[in-house]
């Protein structure tokens, strides 16, 4: 699958070429005050508001975004402060280079069916606890089942527990990233600059549809940005047993730096580093805290973390355990 390209803009910016979303992967419903029920300042705040929240989740910097949307740095930094008069032909290039329909920028997706909008109006009236629960019953017993999906910030050990993991169960262990690029015959880093956010997450959501069909078992990692992207995070939530490696940001941060990642691991720039880390974490937790159980691994040996996800999956009574290799 070849990723929509980007093209050069008449000022020689580069923007994604223009593509309806309609088809693509809907953003999670957020919730908020209809277009109708705010004035023209309110909704350039939220529009500034939503723009820097969707940038977080992808772990995005200002200046990534403004060259994949080909929007000048100083007018997005006017959108995202809520002061820019945008235009639909420019709020369309930040919805491609954030591959989110145009529409999540204001308001949830259209209703399909009178169905679906009578449940999500029961569900608005319930209270967080009780969403949890429904979300809980309406996934269990829908996939998951023996296949195993680490997800988390880069950083947090992924790559290095996923193989180890996958030996002591005696499953195959696939790591997303490597498996996009082996589609992309590109490095991830090019995809993203030839092809964007966008292109990145439709070779992503390709190369998972074709790892659940052909993998009855196995480990999985992930790249940290999945949970951004709703419909994708939906089909791994019902496709995997997730779990959730967590770290502290100062731990991430030396782990990716003795990764040499050109993106955030500056020795000159730590504290901004570490404070970019915090940043994507915190928009990323509600969406990392819905995986099926999550373990810290900070300040653990590798061989203890792995017996204590050993030990995490026998809580669950995961039938994989049955065939854990012995030590």
């Amino acid at each position: 699958m070849k990723p929509p390209a980007k093209t050069k803009n008449a000022s020689g910016r580069t923007a994604a070429r223009a593509k309806s979303t309609s088809g693509g992967a809907r953003a999670p419903v957020v919730q908020g005050k209809l277009v109708t029920d705010v004035n023209e300042g309110e909704l350039h705040a939220l529009l500034g508001q939503r723009v820097r929240d969707a940038r977080a989740r992808r772990f995005m910097t200002r200046k990534a975004l403004a060259e994949d949307s080909g929007i000048s740095l100083a007018y997005l930094a006017r959108v995202e402060g809520g002061t820019g008069n945008i235009s639909l032909g420019l709020l369309q290039r930040l919805a491609l280079a954030l591959n989110l329909p145009i529409e999540s920028f204001f308001t949830s997706a259209e209703v399909p069916n009178a169905d679906f909008a009578l449940i999500v109006e029961f569900l608005k009236r319930q209270p967080p606890e009780r969403l949890a629960q429904i979300r809980h019953q309406l996934l269990e017993g829908e996939g998951g089942g023996q296949r195993i999906a680490l997800i988390g910030i880069r950083g947090v050990g992924k790559s290095t527990l996923g193989p180890l993991l996958a030996e002591r169960l005696g499953i195959p262990f696939v790591e997303l990233n490597r498996e996009i690029e082996a589609e992309a015959k590109l490095a991830v880093s090019e995809i993203f600059t030839l092809y964007g956010q966008h292109g990145y997450r439709v070779l992503e959501r390709s190369c998972l549809e074709r790892i659940i069909a052909a993998y009855p078992d196995v480990v999985l990692a992930t790249g940290g940005g999945i949970v951004a992207e709703a419909a994708t995070y939906e089909l791994l939530l019902t496709s995997f047993f997730t779990i959730w490696l967590k770290a502290k940001p100062r731990v991430m941060f030396e782990r990716v730096l003795a990764q040499h990642d050109a993106r955030i691991a500056s020795a000159q720039l730590r504290d901004e580093a570490v404070e970019n880390i915090e940043r994507t974490l915190d928009a990323r937790r509600p969406l990392y805290e819905l995986a099926h159980a999550s373990l810290d691994t900070s300040g653990k040996a590798l061989g203890l973390i792995v017996l204590a996800l050993l030990a995490l999956l026998s809580r669950t009574k995961r039938p994989l355990l049955a065939r854990t290799n012995p030590e």
